[in-house]
């Protein structure tokens, strides 16, 4: 009986300890350290970018056959931000010719893009009411769209490598071109 009662006792100071170390850690739900919890997204610093785009490192890309626009990515203004914001400067072409380039950001994991600016008069002009909105795909003018899906994000996740970037923008560029079918 009294190996028994020792399991007893071990067993009892072995659950007190346990009962004891839980409720040091404390309640997660009630601690605000819920592991499931979805992430607060703190967005980091952005500046405008230094100079307009360069025509030389401007690659267009495919955003849609309804488009009467031609869009274009400048591959030096590409940021993969660690806030997981990919910024990049946009070209858009209207029919006549005309330009207008954009500075922008896309998250993925919220599928939204932000207009921080454009480049008028020489100079880049912050847009004073810059705020997330939803990217829309079924759109003729699709374009964050088409670099979200595209480009920048991996699913929900944001691409975290230039170079699989910029072989998504233009594939035939690393791998060459298609070879000639043959008869």
């Amino acid at each position: 009986m009294n190996a028994a009662l020792r399991k007893m006792n071990a067993y009892a100071i072995s659950i007190a300890i346990g009962a004891s170390l839980i409720a040091c850690a404390g309640d997660p739900l009630q601690s605000g350290l819920d592991p499931f919890a979805p992430m607060v997204f703190k967005e980091g610093t952005t500046t405008m970018p230094l100079n307009p785009p360069s025509k030389s490192t401007l690659q267009p890309f495919y955003v849609t056959n309804t488009t009467i626009f031609k869009f274009a990515v400048d591959t030096n203004s590409i940021g993969i931000g660690s806030d997981g914001i990919t910024r990049y400067i946009v070209v858009i072409t209207n029919p006549s010719g005309g330009q207008q380039s954009q500075y922008e950001g896309i998250r993925c994991d919220s599928y939204q893009s932000r207009l921080y600016g454009t480049f008028d008069n020489n100079k880049w002009n912050e847009n004073p009411l810059s705020s997330w909105a939803a990217i829309r795909s079924n759109i003729p003018n699709r374009y964050q769209a088409a670099l979200a899906q595209g480009a920048f994000c991996n699913l929900n996740s944001q691409e975290k490598s230039l170079k699989t970037i910029l072989q998504s923008l233009n594939p035939n560029s690393f791998t060459g071109s298609p070879p000639a079918p043959t008869f």
